[in-house]
């Protein structure tokens, strides 16, 4: 979830967020980490989007917070479009990182995903802009994979686990570290059909879920 601001005199749209971990397994520095890898992968297209006829660069302003002992109210009751949260633990159900919806602010991360080079938290916040899963997951031929493609896709060798690996295959899927934000991804948010007041508007929702630590749930 990010607000949206236009800035007509220096010809640009401004997308900020402040990324806020919280959960056992959350640090300062990997809070920062994430934080860094999301606005280093969303800026990287450069991309210029057309609002009025007018030209302007899309920015992303990642800020993060590492807030472990945050208390349940003080999520599930904010009411700032910037602040997106994420509970960090070693232990998750279906051992994978995920948010809480399309357009969404908050969200639990598996530690082990969060490597350096990953792109698992840029693909997450990619979800609470409002992107989904693209439907083809066989994109052989179509070079390298854009950010909101998910773990399982085949994609051409040099973007697989293990470039000599059969595709589908034990190594034959998409590295998520070759991933990457795209032209096509940044299209995809639409920001020239949001509803700008004063030059201002909201991407995303507010989901306000506060995530106890798996480990300590009854097994499902």
């Amino acid at each position: 979830m990010v607000t949206v601001e236009l800035d007509l005199i220096q010809k640009q749209i401004i997308l900020r967020a402040k990324i806020i971990t919280y959960g056992n397994a959350s640090t300062e520095e990997l809070t920062a980490l994430q934080a860094q890898e999301i606005e280093m992968l969303w800026n990287e297209p450069r991309s210029i989007i057309l609002i009025d006829k007018v030209p302007l660069s899309v920015n992303f302003r990642i800020n993060y917070a590492w807030l472990p002992d945050i208390a349940p109210e003080d999520i599930m009751a904010n009411t700032d479009p910037m602040l997106n949260f994420y509970r960090i633990e070693e232990f998750a159900y279906g051992n994978i990182s995920f948010v809480d919806g399309i357009g969404s602010n908050t969200g639990y991360f598996k530690l082990e995903n969060l490597y350096a080079g990953s792109t698992t938290a840029a693909h997450e916040f990619g979800h609470g802009l409002g992107l989904d899963h693209p439907l083809e997951l066989d994109i052989r031929g179509q070079g390298r994979p854009g950010i909101m493609y998910p773990r399982g896709t085949w994609v051409d060798p040099e973007y697989q686990y293990d470039s000599t690996a059969m595709p589908g295959a034990p190594g034959g899927t998409m590295h998520p570290m070759n991933r990457r934000v795209l032209p096509s991804d940044i299209a995809s948010l639409h920001l020239e059909k949001l509803t700008y007041r004063q030059g201002n508007a909201i991407l995303g929702e507010f989901t306000s879920v506060y995530h106890p630590d798996h480990a300590s749930l009854p097994i499902k």
